[in-house]
């Protein structure tokens, strides 16, 4: 493999320091296969070529100087456009925000990336408001998946995934409220995690509150593990952000599985998984026990928190579209002004019956953490379907909450959950696993990613069929 498009960050990062490959070289290369696919794939929504390879210039003096800010330093990463970039506006796919911002302030990870010299490509497209597991919106349209186009990547961080996919950008910022970097780290087969909640900073505050989430996506897990190293770095405007901490995610993520405690949970006793998925999947699960885990069968014990999540998801999405004037509400995503309308039924009592009820249940997964040190499923029942629908056809669901199980219930949980390619289907769609540790586990939740990676690499789709 030549084509520094198609690198890890890793990867990229080697060629700089032995002088093979310059950053200015790398992130040509991303802007052309951006210029040459997003008309397909729709990932990105703004691309600025321009101050990336400024970026990419003053990175490549460092190198040669032999003094890079850190291991991201030259390398092209895209921000999920919910996540404010100074300079950038900041449009969250809705015709109701007026471009012309101002846009003065970086996100607590933006900020973290420009400090570690990533050369930022773009904003990625994102359903309005991020409020679906589908990625398109009234002002961007549709996001299509780079193993099949005919097929969604999911969402709502679904430009990100596409984008890392297909070799724009060898790194993604995304967010993560009910399974958004899971959702689409599944469908497009590479890896994305949702850490725990506040090891990232999160600014400004997300009108779902405690369940959004930020981290990374990448096309492996070591990646992903240096971008948490730079995300992961404290910002005094979360005020629920995690204890300030200093730590290489790398450190251990060699150290495998061998006597870890694992739970697989085929279906958490009440998901119901296409029977090609399941098999895919309960298949995969046996390489921890090939490589030394204590693997058993055990559902965790909860009865399905779907309506619980959405006492916690849909009055926020009532909150945005109230901030919203209206007379801009008619230019909306009509599946969020009904999902707006259902949360604001809700009453304030009936949000604090849910968040007595969401703390049960961080309880009930805490004490199974006491006896298991990861939990196991598939991290979607389905693969990829028809791209412009928010709910797959015949399978009797309302609303994309219905097809995420998976996902959601540790949004409400708080818990680091990942998402790792473990196969395809028939149809050439990838399958993937996701690894649930307890709060705080994200190291061990890494290491056993990239335990089952070393095993099953991370295979790309080929794009060379794509913009033609």
């Amino acid at each position: 493999m030549s084509d520094p498009r198609d690198f890890t960050a890793a990867e990229l990062a080697e060629r700089y320091r032995d002088g093979s490959l310059s950053p200015v070289e790398a992130t040509r290369a991303a802007l052309e296969r951006i210029e040459r696919l997003n008309p397909v794939l729709n990932a990105f929504c703004l691309v600025d070529a321009e101050s990336a390879l400024a970026a990419a210039a003053e990175s490549e003096a460092r190198w040669r100087r032999g003094e890079p800010l850190g291991p991201l330093d030259g390398v092209p990463v895209s921000v999920k456009d919910v996540i404010l970039a100074r300079g950038w506006p900041t449009l969250r796919g809705s015709k109701t925000v007026d471009p012309k911002g101002p846009w003065n302030d970086d996100a607590p990870a933006v900020a973290r990336l420009r400090e570690a010299g990533a050369v930022l490509l773009g904003k990625t497209a994102t359903p309005e408001f991020g409020w679906k597991g589908v990625t398109d919106s009234p002002l961007t349209g549709i996001t299509r998946n780079p193993w099949n186009p005919a097929k969604t990547p999911g969402g709502s961080s679904g430009g990100a995934a596409a984008a890392v996919a297909s070799g724009m950008g060898a790194l993604a910022l995304g967010t993560d409220g009910g399974g958004s970097i899971r959702i689409p780290s599944a469908f497009t087969g590479v890896f994305g995690i949702k850490p725990t909640h506040g090891r990232v900073p999160f600014w400004p505050p997300s009108p779902t509150g405690t369940v959004a989430h930020m981290g990374p996506i990448a096309r492996s897990v070591a990646d992903a593990a240096r971008m948490l190293s730079v995300l992961a770095l404290p910002d005094a405007r979360d005020w629920a952000a995690a204890p300030r901490e200093r730590r290489d995610w790398l450190a251990t993520l060699e150290d495998g599985v061998r006597g870890l405690r694992v739970a697989y949970s085929a279906d958490l006793g009440y998901a119901r998984v296409d029977p090609e998925i399941a098999r895919i999947a309960r298949a995969a699960v046996r390489t921890f026990e090939r490589l030394g885990a204590i693997v058993e069968e055990r559902d965790p014990g909860f009865d399905d928190p779907h309506e619980l999540f959405t006492r916690h998801w849909f009055p926020g999405a009532a909150w945005t579209v109230r901030s919203v004037p209206a007379a801009k509400r008619r230019l909306m995503d009509k599946g969020l002004l009904a999902v707006a309308k259902l949360g604001g039924r809700y009453t304030a009592v009936d949000f604090v019956d849910a968040a007595v009820r969401r703390a049960a249940l961080g309880a009930r997964m805490g004490e199974f953490h006491e006896r298991h040190d990861l939990l196991v499923t598939p991290t979607m029942p389905i693969a990829a379907f028809d791209a412009g629908r928010e709910v797959p056809p015949k399978r009797q669901s309302k609303r994309w909450t219905d097809w995420t199980p998976f996902t959601f219930p540790f949004n409400l949980t708080r818990q680091p959950a990942a998402s790792i390619p473990c196969g395809r289907t028939a149809a050439g769609l990838p399958v993937a696993l996701q690894i649930v540790g307890a709060r705080h586990a994200d190291a061990l939740v890494l290491r056993a990613a990239r335990a089952f990676e070393r095993e099953h690499p991370i295979a790309l789709p080929d794009v060379a069929r794509l913009g033609k």
